[in-house]
């Protein structure tokens, strides 16, 4: 039975005032009793919707007995790819503004409690402001607080089920097999506006992304009537991660690992990264490909992503794609450092439409391929 809700502040971060009690928050959530995952922002909260174009973070604090910020939440708002229209035979993009939430965080003293709730309304009030048509967010299948708390109490409806492959990085470079090319940015946004604007989630300012300097490049691999490109952003500088709690077995296998892969990097021998201790990773967006040989030429770019990693220090590369996505074979993971029930869940904000009418978006059918934004990992 739910506790009776407490009363409490819901308002904009403060970087000064907050960094603290909103890091302590964080701490706290990613803690457990097992194998826990804890992220570290490395001094900036909010810097997993900072490059959006519109953002905010908001706190929860508590007003009596005496204030203390028991959770919070991060927002963003954007215009992306809902659909298309087909005028003529040419297919065009039918855009909306939509509201993504990540990071929501509640202190285990003060959750049922009704402060999940709140921050979720005021965060879908901020987007409403911003005219946001939809609002919607990430989370795992295994997460049943946060979907009971989503789907339940504020009402989202699941939407999209992608997976989120997990690649280690080696300490022995892989061979690549093809020839690779860098894109410059204004080559790139041209393809991405040609070949992806109609894919769902696709961000209407891509520009913005590739210049961003955290997206260290685009690349294409041409082959036989065959081509696939992807672009590469670096999370390393915007926040690292740690796995705690580990068994000793299973950290000493890994170190053992690495320990021959650096010692004969000729034998190619797949190593587990130091995971235990603070890494970072690369992000693959923008995957795609068309032609016989496209997963053949996405399984080299994708190696040629985890040798700029090593050379990055990361520990891991990652990518998204919808499960039905045609180039999901072309891209190389470790099942066990994977989520393949991510799920996508959707509220519609309004019913005021943008750029033609595509109806409730909440209700279409799921398509073969989303657009990953890296601004949203």
């Amino acid at each position: 039975m739910e506790a009776a809700s407490i009363e409490v502040e819901i308002r904009e971060y403060e970087g000064e005032r907050d960094r603290d009690g909103a890091e302590a928050v964080d701490r706290t959530c990613d803690g457990g009793g097992g194998v826990s995952i804890f992220t570290d922002h490395l001094g900036d909260p909010i810097c997993r919707v900072r490059h959006s174009p519109s953002f905010r973070m908001l706190v929860a604090e508590t007003i009596w007995p005496r204030k203390q910020i028991v959770g919070v939440i991060r927002g963003c708002v954007k215009s992306i790819s809902c659909g298309t229209e087909i005028p003529r035979r040419r297919r065009l993009p039918i855009y909306t503004k939509a509201g993504y939430i990540v990071g929501l965080r509640v202190s285990p003293s003060h959750r049922r409690m009704g402060v999940g709730v709140k921050l979720v309304q005021g965060m879908e009030d901020w987007f409403r402001t911003h005219g946001a048509e939809y609002a919607y967010m990430a989370t795992e299948k295994s997460n049943e607080a946060s979907l009971l708390l989503f789907t339940g109490s504020c009402r989202y409806t699941l939407f999209r089920k992608p997976a989120i492959f997990v690649h280690p990085v080696f300490a022995h470079r892989l061979p690549v097999g093809s020839a690779i090319t860098r894109l410059t940015h204004a080559e790139a946004e041209a393809l991405y506006r040609r070949r992806f604007s109609t894919v769902e989630f696709f961000p209407r300012d891509i520009d913005a992304v590739l210049r961003n300097p955290f997206s260290l490049g685009t690349f294409l691999a041409v082959g036989v009537a065959s081509w696939a490109v992807i672009s590469v952003w670096d999370c390393k500088s915007l926040f690292h991660l740690e796995v705690r709690g580990a068994p000793r077995l299973l950290r000493g296998i890994a170190w053992t690992t690495r320990a021959v892969d650096r010692a004969l990097p000729w034998l190619g021998i797949p190593s587990i990264p130091d995971l235990f201790r603070p890494f970072g990773g690369y992000f693959l967006y923008g995957i795609g490909g068309e032609g016989p040989e496209a997963e053949k030429l996405l399984r080299g770019l994708c190696r040629h992503a985890h040798n700029m990693a090593k050379e990055g220090g990361c520990g891991v590369v990652a990518a998204e794609v919808a499960v039905g996505d045609p180039m999901a074979a072309g891209i190389p993971y470790w099942r066990r450092m994977s989520c393949l029930e991510d799920l996508w869940c959707i509220k519609r904000l309004n019913g005021e439409y943008s750029d033609g009418d595509v109806g409730d978006w909440t209700r279409s059918p799921p398509a073969g391929s989303i657009f990953a934004d890296p601004r949203d990992v």
